[in-house]
């Protein structure tokens, strides 16, 4: 155990980064699971990470170019989940695992002869939680904020293409911000915990995901371990721990 690894320097801005994320991504993924789109997450972040890869790919150095090559490659692969919605509703699960996978092995041929690559796939999936600095999140909170208030207060949105542009514009930041796995684990591992609690869920959600990470990135810090899948599986204990707490705390059907 290090203790030297608890540099509040480092983990609060991490901490700071993963509120951020939790808050689109809580009400976000209670909205996933009640439409029954699990994998919707997953494609919509593979596509926005296609789009960094391109960006890169085609030499821009401009930090501004990427995330607009990000925003756009994950508005349309977003568009095109809500044209399956519409249309394809029968074999809509199967066209959203192929755009997943589609979009997944476009990255590994883009950077096929890129030396870089698994360090780029890495940051990717696991992201970077640690070494997020301040500066990088006043933008994000800023685009948050405003996806929060487009949520709260036009209800309207949440139907319809709205849902699915809200959805892109909030998954492209979080994964450039704490990657893949953490975008999935922030949005379906607290929707689970509370699943069938009507508004109080979300307040519930919220202290899973906020226990998940701070417990995670506490021992990432403490053990050296990758900060990324600590989180995941810190907040894959917190859902779980809710779970069975509200189980336990159900009252037993007389037979």
């Amino acid at each position: 155990m290090n203790l030297d690894g608890l540099e509040p320097s480092i983990l609060l801005p991490a901490l700071v980064a993963g509120l951020l994320v939790l808050a689109t991504h809580v009400p976000l993924g209670r909205e996933v699971l009640s439409r029954g789109i699990i994998f919707m997450d997953l494609a919509v972040a593979q596509m926005a990470g296609l789009g960094v890869v391109l960006g890169h790919g085609w030499g821009w150095e401009s930090v501004w170019a990427v995330q607009a090559t990000a925003f756009g490659a994950a508005i349309l692969g977003a568009l095109l989940l809500y044209g399956f919605e519409r249309r394809m509703t029968g074999v809509q699960e199967a066209l959203i695992g192929s755009v997943f996978i589609l979009a997944a092995t476009g990255e590994l041929l883009l950077l096929s002869r890129d030396p870089h690559a698994g360090e780029v796939i890495q940051q990717l999936l696991a992201g970077q939680v640690l070494w997020v600095g301040w500066g990088q999140l006043i933008p994000v909170a800023v685009l948050y904020a405003g996806v929060l208030v487009l949520w709260l207060g036009l209800p309207v949105l949440r139907r319809g293409v709205g849902f699915y542009v809200l959805f892109a514009v909030a998954i492209t930041a979080s994964v450039q911000l704490v990657g893949i796995y953490l975008v999935f684990a922030s949005l379906i591992l607290p929707a689970l915990a509370v699943r069938g609690l009507g508004a109080r869920g979300v307040a519930l959600g919220y202290g899973v995901g906020v226990a998940g990470y701070a417990v995670g990135l506490a021992l990432a810090a403490l053990a050296d371990l990758p900060a990324g899948p600590a989180i995941v599986w810190a907040l894959a204990a917190s859902a779980l721990a809710v779970g069975l707490l509200r189980r336990h705390g159900r009252p037993s059907q007389a037979s």
